[in-house]
């Protein structure tokens, strides 16, 4: 799954580039640099590659989420419908601009239930924020159509699923806006970064400044730049930036070995009647960074996790119903409102809410499946070993 996986001289050079002339941030010290302006070339590289118009990197896939929200007019009081099952960063980033976050159920894709979307929207709705979850996407037709029909945003949370299409189209590049995440475990890593994606140069020209302190980035020099507006440090460094150009370059390398290593290791699961997949909507290509699969009930699943444990082979296979960052269940930071400092009343109710608020519908989904992380480096025979030995456990398991 993570490119850092294939990390090699290609990231090293890339890196001495910058190394070579000393100037380690992004923007300023044009001559010093001597042309090496690696975040610039990141940025034309995913527009290229991604197929979007403009693309604004960030110092994480959070920064990049925060960011697209205040970009997009996202703020105090304004309501975004989330899944249940995301990355914490989701709703950290909803909090963040003072927006409250609105969770509802997933459904078989293990993204976003366009009914639950619809019955949570209210007047203060402003946003829609699919998360495409482990290398897969949401049902963006419907949740485009939901949107369009009661003028809402929507800004796709793609940091997991790099390399991704709906309908040929790159995730992260259908909505409003979208995000990626370049940390250390994605399929494209900076070792820490993130980037804002949007086709609306309105919107890139806000992102553009919220992430240098309001920078316009319109004189000549730094220190002729105005201000028009209040902004923050978000900016990714040239360091990161330059692992990731060397990253991009070999993206397509990355998901060949991928959705080889996905399509071997099914092909044992799919052996077992009992297992069945995640549902990839129509018209949809997956990253295929996870094999997420199901059993038929949730003691069966628990089953197999303990088994797993105990045989030792675990690694790799998340039970995200029982997971510390991913799932609703075990948030109780957020449903607790525990922070360090004060959040609005209204954001402090919307969150206290969420715990006597019932997840009927995703829980039957999240106890029943796991998802297996997929290595670009595994060998035939390490498939091999790997399927067969998931299959002696679940067929143990099934009494089989």
């Amino acid at each position: 799954m993570p490119g850092f996986e294939l990390f090699g001289a290609e990231e090293r050079k890339e890196v001495n580039d910058v190394l070579e002339t000393g100037i380690l941030m992004r923007y300023g010290f044009d001559g010093p640099r001597k042309g090496i302006w690696k975040a610039q070339e990141l940025e034309k590289a995913i527009t290229e590659t991604f197929g979007c118009q403009y693309a604004q990197l960030t110092s994480s896939g959070t920064a990049a989420l925060t960011t697209a929200m205040v970009a997009l007019g996202i703020g105090a009081g304004d309501e975004v419908i989330m899944p249940a099952f995301t990355f914490v960063a989701s709703f950290e980033a909803v909090l963040s601009v003072g927006a409250i976050p609105v969770l509802v159920d997933v459904d078989d894709t293990l993204t976003l239930n366009p009914d639950a979307v619809k019955n949570a929207i209210t007047p203060k709705t402003k946003c829609v924020m699919p998360v495409h979850m482990c290398g897969s996407m949401a049902d963006l037709d419907a949740l485009s159509a939901i949107c369009h029909a009661n003028n809402l945003i929507l800004l796709e949370d793609a940091c997991q699923s790099i390399g991704g299409t709906y309908k040929g189209k790159a995730l992260g590049t259908i909505g409003h806006a979208g995000t990626f995440s370049f940390d250390f475990v994605k399929m494209i890593t900076c070792a820490e970064g993130g980037v804002v994606m949007t086709n609306n140069k309105d919107v890139y020209t806000k992102a553009d400044g919220y992430t240098d302190h309001g920078h316009d980035h319109l004189g000549v020099d730094r220190g002729a730049d105005l201000h028009p507006f209040i902004g923050y440090n978000f900016r990714i460094s040239e360091l990161h930036a330059a692992v990731g150009l060397a990253q991009i370059k070999k993206l397509n390398i990355f998901l060949e070995l991928q959705k080889k290593n996905n399509k071997a290791l099914r092909a044992y699961l799919e052996q077992i009647p009992e297992v069945s997949f995640r549902r990839v909507p129509e018209g949809g290509e997956d990253s295929c960074s996870f094999l997420s699969w199901f059993l038929p009930t949730a003691d069966q699943t628990q089953a197999v996790v303990n088994e797993m444990k105990a045989q030792g082979i675990l690694a790799g296979n998340f039970y995200w119903f029982a997971n510390n960052w991913h799932y609703i269940s075990k948030w109780d930071h957020l449903k607790n409102a525990t922070t360090l400092s004060r959040i609005s009343a209204e954001q402090e109710a919307a969150l206290t809410k969420l715990q006597s608020t019932v997840f009927a519908d995703s829980d039957a989904i999240m106890s029943r499946c796991i998802s297996t992380a997929i290595s670009l480096v595994w060998t035939e025979e390490q498939i091999q070993e790997k399927g067969t030995k998931m299959i002696a456990v679940i067929n143990k398991v099934l009494g089989k």
